[in-house]
């Protein structure tokens, strides 16, 4: 299976797979109706980035051994089309990765939240303690020059995500990854489009864990309750070990673990954070890793792109930006740099960005959770809305549902940026800046808003 053609090449991980499995030697080729930096400078880096956009149906020729397909490409596809026409065989992304990865120890991070965190922590201790393993994540990981590494490694660690593994195989990824040890991180209702009430959402990780292998290792965060449920239905035949918060505490604004082992300082902050990192510590136990060598190691780890990642700080203003995009995620972000900065004024700013947070449908379950800030702004974009092909969303409806009188809500670019710049330079003690997106907050440089 060395001549590989991918149909919507241009995906964060789809592209990385393409250069993982180019660099093991096969011949690939691929299609996209549109690629975007960073995949366009990474895929003419490897010289593989097609000459043109658009689908080409006579791309796909019997010399083929495989068609991988990425989420992007629809149904009637002609590249699709006539590769069914011709009988190649057709893998979404999970399940060419379980393909390549079938003679390995498959390590899967499942949940609503903290997955690429947990999957970047694993990939740190492994790599401080010299531990050969192949992986995948879905971002930039500090240490590592991508996010797919494919090679004879006896080890794989997965980020497992619950969305639909392509148009033709609707079945959550995490069903394809076969896990021999898994983490079950939290579970919080999330991708509305698909999975449209809550409790079809829940049914996915309870058919996850009933798919697992008897015998197969879960480590659950035993403090989320919707996990312990889903457990107690559903994890009978597997050796599950609850993990939980672990001592800490700050000590001029850095968490310190109290562990067996003595105190150790971290890097990253926030209770959801150590909490990530009990699990990470947990699986990399069970590889063999001795428990305070994990510990020592996860000292360094800074964090994954976008993940609390620090990005300005200067006397007056420190700057975080954060993936938080669920109504969980979002809270647990702000309390974690609530708890952390407990003596800078806070202003948080989150842009709607996914199809469930610009639904209104979807918008209620965001009431309350940006209260731990100080100021607070949300963000939303009429373009993204159009573009998913969602009905309009006015201000005062988002700021109905957040619940919260003093939010300010704008859909125009410039005027967030006055909004910032308003609330910055109206404190009056320094201050600490969350933004919370999954997207670019239109590209505004922010930089150029805060030193302003």
């Amino acid at each position: 299976m060395n001549n590989i053609h991918f149909i919507a090449i241009g995906g964060a991980i789809m592209h990385q797979l393409a250069i993982a499995l180019q660099k093991k030697g096969y011949k690939i080729t691929g299609s996209d109706d549109e690629i975007n930096d960073p995949a366009k400078s990474n895929l003419a880096a490897a010289g593989i980035l097609p000459e043109a956009h658009g689908w080409y149906p006579e791309k796909i020729t019997n010399d083929l051994d495989a068609i991988v397909l990425g989420m992007h490409a629809k149904g009637d596809n002609p590249e699709l089309l006539r590769a069914k026409e011709l009988g190649i065989p057709i893998y979404s992304f999970p399940q060419y990765m379980y393909e390549v990865s079938k003679n390995k120890k498959r390590v899967v991070v499942a949940g609503s939240h903290g997955k690429t965190t947990i999957t970047s922590m694993i990939m740190h201790i492994l790599k401080e303690q010299g531990v050969d393993f192949d992986y995948m994540v879905g971002a930039k990981v500090a240490g590592f020059d991508s996010s797919v590494k494919l090679s004879e490694a006896p080890i794989i660690v997965l980020e497992g995500d619950e969305y639909p593994a392509s148009v033709e195989e609707k079945k959550p990824k995490i069903f394809f990854y076969h896990p021999h040890i898994s983490v079950l991180s939290g579970i919080a209702w999330d991708h509305i489009n698909v999975f449209p009430t809550y409790e079809i959402y829940l049914q996915q990780f309870e058919t996850y864990l009933r798919g697992m292998e008897a015998g197969a290792s879960l480590y659950y965060n035993s403090e989320d309750g919707e996990v312990n449920k889903v457990v107690t239905s559903s994890a009978q035949h597997l050796k599950a070990v609850p993990y939980k918060m672990p001592k800490f505490h700050y000590e001029n604004g850095d968490a310190v673990l109290d562990t067996e082992n003595g105190p150790v300082k971290v890097s990253v902050f926030g209770r959801h954070n150590l909490l990530n990192m009990e699990a990470a510590v947990a699986v990399c136990v069970e590889l063999g890793i001795d428990k305070a060598d994990c510990y020592k190691a996860i000292a360094s780890f800074a964090g994954a792109a976008k993940r609390l990642e620090k990005i300005l700080e200067t006397p007056e203003v420190v700057a975080y930006r954060d993936f938080a995009h669920a109504p969980s995620k979002l809270k647990a972000t702000l309390d974690a740099v609530r708890e952390a900065y407990p003596d800078r004024e806070l202003i948080a700013c989150f842009e709607l960005h996914t199809y469930s947070s610009l639904n209104e449908q979807f918008l209620s379950e965001y009431g309350h959770s940006m209260d731990s800030a100080d100021k607070a702004i949300v963000h939303f974009s009429h373009h993204a809305i159009e573009l998913k092909g969602l009905p309009k969303l006015e201000t005062e409806a988002v700021k109905k549902y957040f619940a919260r009188e003093d939010l300010q809500v704008t859909d125009d670019k410039a005027r967030l940026e006055d909004g910032v710049k308003g609330l910055l330079t109206g404190s009056q003690k320094p201050v600490c800046l969350l933004l919370m997106s999954s997207g670019t907050f239109d590209g505004i440089d922010w930089n150029s808003v805060v030193l302003q």
